[in-house]
């Protein structure tokens, strides 16, 4: 059984705090809450862990579900830190929530907490508002000792969960907000939340523009982009392109998308603008991602006829998405805003295509636009734009020297500017780990992170 295994089952009520040792010293330890751990569309938090782990932070994982997925990334069995399960429903653990809030309600930040919550419960009459202080009263209980700041990932769900734990605790908090918890979560609790905090890092402009005309201190809010791991996807080395043009029934040019089929990825678009690219023009589609959309997209695809030219794999773990890349000729995500807000942020999946010299082609949705120059480093439309996409798919099927042109200098840029490396070096900083190679201090102690 690995690491992971070991932590996925429910915690019986019976079972006492965890009290951890800190193996990197004292006062280097931060819970963070993630929503799930691990998942397979997450790789850029699970990277992010474990940079952060490697440069000396003492990490405590505290998630809200448990994973779903049946596979996960060789990444997440290289972290170290424990990982602890919060109550997904509170029916389903009442004596755990019963007991831990018999305990910290004796905590001289309880009071302040209830009160935080009963008020933002006022805003929001939600089962999910429970669930939410429920999930704070047993998180706050299992806090390691050692623990002196909780790190919130998203800005919705499990920054609500730190915050109610952080005042029962009288701890400080941060948080890295994303994409979906940027512009679906009330102005209000965006607002208070970032008057609670210590620090708040973004991945896009986009996102970071918002946050700070919501913030009562703008200086808290930093744009920090998740950046790649080259180790994970190292180039191509003798990469041969290809030279398919889509004239070949034989040899069609391949297509490739990953992403969850939820409605911003704007699956049911690239799907309607395929079906009118030219019959003369040859392509193949293949779909890695899970995601509740994927039964209707299938029958999109059949009603359309584009059935026997897509195929439908489902999740994948890195490697084998890694290979995709390396035998595609086109990668494609057709980002749009959903109805209630969601949007991408900065997707992973293009840094990871462009790392691999693949030519791209998305739309001008939140951060892409950072990513990629529209005509030098690939290719943007504007989203939703049926007619805008096939007519940029049509032309980067028939023309392979333009995929290649664009292919290299994304890869050049993305090399040259988003190494997850610059990111960590920002995020050891706020959690006070000296930089490598200082040898001022012999201790990597966290700075004061109260407001």
């Amino acid at each position: 059984m690995d690491r992971r295994a070991a932590h996925s089952d429910p915690v019986p009520p019976e079972e006492s705090p965890i009290r951890v040792t800190d193996v990197h010293g004292a006062g280097n330890t931060v819970a963070f809450v993630v929503k799930g751990y691990p998942r397979l569309s997450e790789t850029f938090i699970a990277q992010e862990i474990h940079a952060l782990e490697r440069r000396g932070l003492d990490i405590r994982l505290f998630s809200l579900r448990h994973p779903t997925d049946r596979c996960s990334h060789p990444v997440h069995d290289e972290i170290a830190a424990p990982v602890r399960y919060l109550p997904e429903y509170l029916h389903h653990a009442p004596l755990r929530v019963w007991r831990a809030w018999r305990s910290v309600r004796r905590r001289p930040g309880y009071r302040a907490a209830r009160r935080t919550w009963l008020k933002d419960l006022l805003r929001d009459k939600s089962r999910n508002r429970v669930r939410r202080f429920g999930q704070a009263l047993v998180l706050a209980h299992d806090l390691p000792r050692e623990v002196r700041q909780l790190h919130a990932h998203f800005l919705h769900t499990p920054a609500s969960v730190a915050r109610y734990a952080a005042r029962i605790a009288n701890l400080p908090w941060s948080c890295s907000a994303h994409a979906k918890d940027i512009w679906t979560t009330p102005d209000w609790e965006i607002r208070e939340k970032l008057a609670d905090m210590s620090w708040l890092v973004t991945c896009t402009k986009a996102g970071h523009a918002k946050l700070e005309t919501l913030a009562p201190r703008p200086e808290r809010v930093s744009l920090v982009y998740h950046g790649l791991d080259f180790d994970r996807f190292p180039s191509h080395g003798a990469q041969v392109f290809s030279t398919r043009d889509g004239t070949e029934a034989e040899d069609p040019v391949l297509l490739l998308s990953v992403g969850r089929a939820v409605p911003k990825k704007g699956y049911g678009v690239l799907l309607a603008a395929l079906a009118q690219i030219p019959a003369s023009l040859h392509w193949r589609l293949d779909h890695i991602g899970g995601g509740p959309e994927l039964a209707a997209l299938r029958r999109q695809a059949e009603q359309l006829g584009l059935a026997s030219r897509i195929t439908w794999r489902g999740a994948r773990a890195q490697d084998e998405v890694l290979a995709a890349y390396r035998s595609a000729d086109l990668f494609v995500l057709a980002s749009v805003v959903a109805r209630d807000g969601d949007r991408d942020g900065l997707p992973n999946v293009l840094m990871e295509a462009q790392s691999q010299g693949l030519a791209c082609l998305s739309t001008q949705v939140s951060g892409i636009p950072e990513l990629i120059e529209d005509g030098g480093t690939g290719v943007l439309v504007a989203p939703g734009q049926i007619p805008a996409l096939r007519d940029a798919l049509a032309r980067l099927i028939a023309e392979p020297d333009l995929r290649r042109r664009l292919g290299t200098a994304g890869a050049a840029r993305l090399r040259h500017e988003f190494s997850l490396e610059r990111g960590i070096d920002i995020l050891a900083d706020k959690f006070g780990i000296p930089a490598p190679g200082d040898h001022g201090t012999s201790e990597c102690a966290l700075p004061s992170m109260r407001p």
